[in-house]
Formats: C-alpha cells, sequence, structure tokens
C-alpha cells in the first residue's frame, strides 16, 4: 500500500469516527424539560379563558402540541397533587394522602431525584421554585416533648403525629412534610415566593445560571388558588391570576429562547385541582388539563401519568423504574378502567350562581 493511499485511508477514518461521534454525543445529551405548576386552575374556567383569547401562551403551547384533560383520583388538595403529579404514584405509595394526611415522601421517588441519580449529579441540574409555602413542604421529621398533662388533655384538636416514649419521656413524631427528600436530594428546592412575579423572575435567574446544562425545573405558581380561596373561582381576581400564570409562563418561555434553547426544551403545564364551582373551596374539584409541545402526548390521563410522561421524555426505561410507577405515560395507550373520580371527596352542594355567573359547559362525568 502507498504512502499516499494510507494517508487517504486515515484521513477517511478520522473523519467518519468523527461523523459518528458528534451525533451520538449530541443524540446523549438529554433534554430540558421545565414542568409549569398552575395551582388550583380549574379546567372549565381555563378553557373560558382560552375561548376568550386570555391565555395566549397556553394556546400556542397547545397548538404546537396536545391540550389535554386530566381526570383527578384521590384527594383534590395540594399536598396529594403535587405528591403524585411529581413521583407518578398513588398515596399508598408516597403516604401523602391529603393536606392532613402525609408523611415524606420516601427518599428516591420524585422526578428530580431520579434524574440525579440516573444521569449523574453532575450532568442535570434539578430546580424547584415554588409560590406556595404551606402544602408545598419539605420540613424534616421532628419529635416535640409532651408536656402532660397540658397536651394530653387537648384532644379537641386532632395533633399530628404518633406519640412514642424514651427513657421514660413522651414524644409526639411529628412526621416530614411530603418533600423533604426531594429538597435534600436536588440542587434546588426554594419555596414560599407566594407571587407569580417572584416566582417568575426567580426563575429567569436561574435558567439563566444553568443554561449550559440539560435541565428539570418545576415552577410552581401559586396566585391562582390564592384568589379562589380569597375571592371565590368565578372571580375577577381568580381569571386575573389565571392571566398572570400565562403571563409569566410566557416570559420564562421567551428566556430559554433567547438563550437558544427552545427546540431542546419540553414543556409541561398542569394543576394539582381544580376549584369546587363557584366556591372558595376545592373539595371535589377532580377536572384540570396538561397543556405540552411534546407531540409524542396524544391522550387524555391523570395526575399519576405526569412523572411517566418526564421520564419519557429524558429517555429514562419505565419498565426499569422500582417500585414500578401507577401512571402511565401520556404518549402511551391506556387500557386501564375508568378513574374513580370522587370516591375520596364528598362532592359540595351546587354553588348558588349568581345572575351574571359566566355559563359553564356540562363536565363528562368519566
Amino acid at each position: 500500500m502507498s504512502t499516499v493511499t494510507k494517508w487517504c485511508l486515515t484521513w477517511l477514518l478520522t473523519v467518519l469516527a468523527v461523523a459518528a461521534t458528534v451525533p451520538a454525543a449530541a443524540a446523549d445529551r438529554p433534554p430540558n424539560v421545565i414542568l409549569f405548576g398552575w395551582d388550583g386552575a380549574q379546567r372549565d374556567h381555563v378553557n373560558e379563558c382560552l375561548a376568550r383569547g386570555e391565555l395566549p401562551v397556553l394556546k400556542k403551547l397547545a397548538d404546537e402540541g396536545a391540550y389535554i384533560e386530566i381526570d383527578i383520583e384521590g384527594t383534590t388538595d395540594t399536598k396529594a397533587g403535587w405528591s403524585q403529579i411529581l413521583t407518578g404514584y398513588y398515596p399508598e405509595v408516597t403516604g401523602v394522602y391529603s393536606n392532613a394526611r402525609y408523611q415524606s415522601i420516601p427518599e428516591g421517588l420524585s422526578i428530580g431525584e431520579r434524574l440525579e441519580k440516573h444521569f449523574g449529579a453532575d450532568n442535570i441540574v434539578t430546580l424547584a421554585v415554588i409560590g406556595k409555602k404551606g402544602h408545598v413542604d419539605a420540613d424534616p421529621e421532628r419529635k416535640v416533648k409532651i408536656k402532660e398533662p397540658a397536651d394530653a388533655a387537648a384532644p379537641k384538636k386532632k395533633l399530628q403525629g404518633k406519640i412514642v416514649e424514651e427513657d421514660g419521656v413522651k414524644y409526639r413524631v411529628i412526621p416530614g412534610k411530603p418533600h423533604y427528600h426531594m429538597s435534600q436530594n436536588t440542587d434546588l428546592f426554594e419555596n414560599g415566593l407566594a407571587k407569580d412575579e417572584k416566582v417568575g423572575t426567580r426563575a429567569i435567574e436561574l435558567i439563566e445560571k444553568h443554561k449550559d446544562k440539560p435541565f428539570f425545573f418545576f415552577v410552581h405558581f401559586a396566585e391562582v388558588d390564592h384568589s379562589g380561596h380569597g375571592h371565590g373561582e368565578n372571580s375577577k381576581e381568580y381569571n386575573d391570576a389565571l392571566i398572570s400564570n400565562d403571563t409569566w409562563t410566557g416570559k420564562i418561555m421567551d428566556k430559554v429562547k433567547e438563550l437558544g434553547l427552545a427546540d431542546k426544551t419540553r414543556y409541561y403545564i398542569t394543576a394539582d385541582h381544580g376549584f369546587n364551582e363557584g366556591g372558595s373551596g376545592h373539595s371535589f374539584a377532580p377536572y384540570v388539563f396538561l397543556a405540552t409541545n411534546d407531540e409524542q402526548v396524544k391522550r387524555n390521563g391523570r395526575r399519576q401519568d405526569v412523572a411517566p410522561t418526564v421520564f419519557e421524555a429524558f429517555g429514562l426505561d419505565l419498565d426499569k423504574v422500582q417500585p414500578k410507577l401507577d401512571g402511565i405515560s401520556l404518549t402511551q395507550p391506556d387500557k386501564r378502567p375508568p378513574a374513580k373520580i370522587g370516591k375520596t371527596n364528598k362532592r359540595p352542594p351546587a354553588a348558588k350562581r349568581p345572575a351574571q355567573a359566566r355559563k359553564k359547559n356540562a363536565r363528562a362525568q368519566n
């Protein structure tokens, strides 16, 4: 073989090796995912806002991918909702049944924790910026010494936690809050920001800071829920809060686009619960939604289906996830029986509607 031939062959092999390696490296890089939480966003009210053109960011996202119905099994409150969404499990696995009955979710079950373990802590950034303090909380378990007879003589208020005795001293063990392990095992868990503006501004700062690594970001807005409790679901304040959620969601997406990351980022917008029709609570509020630019999402689903969908977007093999997920990716067929809606909470009496109230489409009872 001549020297020229050897040189040409070496050059060709080098080019082929580079051509094969570069796309492989790009393919190995996971996408970015931002999961937006619109806490307390009732599906019918969201649909009416969409029909009036009040939520342009949500509308655009839905047009790019999908807008589906999410029907809730279990308690329609915050602790139960985000625990189910952020893990893919029923309360029997997480131990979080409601705002009043909970524990710390077992270590390693949250989306962020699983991604840290799968990719390695140096290869992905996992962040949570949260509007609420209460119910999306992360306090550790603690023991409180029982002051007898004062504590024992006050059974009127049902106290959380079991009683243990150590060296003759009785303590009440207060369970840890649901997201304690998530807060300890991911890169950032910051809650209690309250206002959408604070949440959105902080999220934009963090995206700028971590733009060079793949990231999973949970961005939680609280103003819809707070407005519903304070003014009612049919109020102007509740409607304005939905518009605020949409506005700040859009500003975060604009930042992602500005950084050149739009094509590498998947967005999912959903809610933990809705609101009682015309009311200021959510004792029976099982109808929410999910919007995404993920074109593979094809069907309606349940709260526990969100986490498997995110895992699949990151390329995880769902068959290898242990314990086995209760949810099914929203990109896959669903052969389960209909969702067990209303089995946990009592449906409230129909709210008396003011004459000027909005007309609602009848809900389908799935």
